[in-house]
């Protein structure tokens, strides 16, 4: 655990270690305390795409090196993911579909990656950053409410694309006007569809960002332990107790970043057959 920057107060410390890499679209300029629709958050965007691209060239290296008569460790462990998520698909999806099974891996691996990044020392890559005159810096893509309502849009668009493929356009409207209360209540039910079909979402996109940026914020502040204490008697038994809070809250983590990962994977599926679903 890296302690904080000596003359930095707590309060700057945890604003600068929540603040992301923005560039302004508008200015072409970066700045880390733009908004607005044409901000970018650079830094939850570079390290998404790397941690895509490297389960990718993972997963692929470990299908080019895959032999049936012996197998080493990476394809064992490539093989355990597989197999778990395909017995959960089996379970949970009723219909069929070449996508869903690939969708599932994808979903878990990738938000497991980027929730893993949450285990990385606050201080170490934005430290890196700083000295190669970076101001801000968040590594932890999932903490980022744009990341994660970017990934439930697209369980959203899904949703809407096999309700339509599955049922047809015209029994997909007769089901949002007539289900649950019949056609004599058509604006009620389609009250219902819309709050029903909106509230999948934005809960799977809450639920992640919620738990993963309170972890964060949890291991900045335990990393501001030190923050004031500096050649001081105290210096030396708060950082031990910063390691040990640290560790502790790291390996309690690892639960954490997985279930989140696994749920977010899950619930994608049920969301996908409910749709195909016919009432």
């Amino acid at each position: 655990m890296a302690s904080a920057e000596g003359g930095s107060s707590a309060t700057q410390y945890i604003q600068h270690h929540l603040t992301n890499l923005k560039f302004d679209l508008t200015s072409m300029s970066f700045d880390g305390h733009a908004s607005g629709f044409w901000v970018l958050n650079v830094d939850s965007l570079f390290f998404s795409i790397i941690l895509g691209v490297f389960f990718l060239f993972f997963f692929r290296m470990a299908a080019k090196k895959a032999t049936a008569t012996e197998p080493g460790g990476l394809q064992n462990f490539v093989e355990m993911i597989v197999d778990f998520t395909d017995t959960q698909v089996r379970d949970i999806y009723h219909g069929q579909s070449k996508l869903i099974a690939p969708l599932a891996l994808t979903i878990f691996v990738w938000v497991f990656l980027m929730n893993f990044m949450d285990l990385i020392p606050v201080d170490a890559l934005p430290a890196a950053a700083h000295a190669s005159g970076i101001e801000y810096l968040k590594v932890v893509p999932s903490t980022d409410l744009n990341i994660t309502f970017g990934l439930s849009i697209s369980v959203f668009l899904l949703m809407m694309f096999y309700s339509v493929k599955i049922k047809g356009g015209l029994g997909f409207l007769k089901e949002t006007l007539t289900h649950p209360f019949g056609p004599w209540l058509a604006p009620f039910n389609f009250a219902l569809f819309v709050v029903e079909t909106v509230a999948k979402p934005v809960s799977l996109s809450l639920r992640l960002f919620g738990n993963l940026y309170a972890g964060e914020l949890i291991f900045i502040l335990i990393a501001v332990f030190t923050l004031g204490a500096g050649a001081s008697l105290l210096a030396v038994p708060m950082f031990i107790l910063q390691v040990l809070l640290g560790v502790g809250w790291a390996i309690f983590h690892i639960l954490v970043i997985t279930l989140q990962a696994y749920i977010f994977g899950m619930l994608t599926i049920v969301y996908l057959s409910m749709a195909q679903e016919h009432h």
